[in-house]
């Protein structure tokens, strides 16, 4: 006698049928080691991101880098502390937070003051650039996250609400995205953050609630990339809002909002999903090219837009300094080239039409 086949939800057959997808599985293992990388960018044996040495200044990579003494961490491991009335800045690291501070504890317990020399080589104040690259993904993968989820919200809320209403509140709302849809964005993000930029604006929100100029240039590219989103997500629910589950839903007495949060939204997950994944390269690649126009990420902090705008500045018709460019062109490009691999991979595995 057979025994049946046990079922399987969705999901694990999404997964299974991505996991046969060699080029999203490589892609997605990928980004999961860039992503640690970053975030254990304290731990690494590398060479403080703001430390200047003057004395190397456009040194080329080195193929057998040895591990050096580095003054900077040699202060720090005489003191023996890291929290002190220093000046972040001085200290070549800039604002750490808890967690960097731990592992910065635990990185100056495994090699002491010794650093890998420059891999990258070193720009025109002699710093390490590898060092930059992996301290600069923080901010850049940072704004891509953040950003991209500020416009789910918003975009998801928005379009749900639009589809699910329908009407002239439906029409109202659309109208409204035709209308923003028409505006030039990029002179609307230069507007707000020249207007954010005003020393004394920038005093009173950080003094006074506690914002930095990097959250708000999160939050303000995260708000212009949601239109897009809701129109996907308004078409979706109005092919959803007939169905059988929530007519039952309706009949059982939930309300708008919960039928629109807990029985529509869920269903629209894989769409979403795979729409994340595509955002995402788009939000990073905005915040590089706002950096390379200097109104992005500001100095001392670093990004990969801002490397790559370093590099092109020192490109000469004397001399041309190859890995200023090359190492952050990689950095930039391979995560979007993988992103975009691996939301074509989420598209195939999430169609059910797909499954033959």
């Amino acid at each position: 006698m057979m025994r049946p086949k046990k079922s399987v939800s969705p999901w694990r057959d999404a997964w299974r049928r991505l996991r046969r997808n060699r080029v999203a599985m490589c892609s997605l293992w990928f980004l999961v080691g860039l992503a640690v990388t970053v975030v254990l960018a304290p731990l690494l044996p590398l060479e403080p991101p703001r430390y200047v040495d003057t004395s190397r200044q456009f040194a080329a990579p080195e193929c057998r880098p040895l591990m050096r003494q580095t003054p900077l961490l040699t202060r720090w491991a005489d003191d023996n502390s890291l929290d002190g009335p220093r000046d972040p800045l001085d200290e070549g690291f800039g604002q750490l937070g808890p967690l960097s501070r731990q592992l910065l504890r635990l990185r100056l317990a495994m090699f002491g003051d010794r650093s890998i020399g420059p891999l990258s080589g070193t720009d025109k104040l002699g710093r390490d650039v590898l060092s930059r690259l992996c301290w600069g993904g923080r901010i850049s993968l940072a704004v891509g996250l953040v950003a991209t989820l500020v416009s789910l919200v918003i975009g998801v809320s928005y379009g749900a609400v639009s589809g699910y209403l329908g009407g002239r509140i439906d029409n109202l709302m659309m109208r409204l995205v035709d209308v923003l849809y028409s505006i030039p964005f990029i002179f609307v993000v230069i507007f707000v953050i020249t207007i954010l930029g005003d020393e004394r604006i920038k005093d009173t929100l950080e003094n006074q609630y506690g914002i930095d100029r990097i959250m708000i240039f999160f939050i303000v590219v995260g708000a212009i990339y949601w239109l897009t989103m809701a129109r996907v997500v308004r078409g979706q629910v109005i092919s959803l809002k007939n169905e059988q589950f929530v007519e039952a839903a309706r009949a059982l007495g939930a309300g708008r909002m919960r039928i629109i949060f807990v029985h529509l939204v869920p269903n629209l997950l894989s769409v979403v999903i795979v729409y994340l994944t595509l955002t995402i390269p788009r939000v990073m690649l905005f915040e590089a090219f706002l950096s390379f126009l200097g109104l992005g990420v500001e100095p001392p902090d670093v990004s990969w837009g801002l490397l790559a705008n370093e590099g092109m500045r020192v490109i000469t018709p004397v001399r041309i300094y190859w890995w200023l460019v090359l190492f952050p062109g990689l950095a930039l490009g391979l995560p979007l080239l993988a992103l975009n691999f691996l939301g074509d991979g989420l598209r195939d595995a999430l169609d059910p039409r797909m499954k033959k």
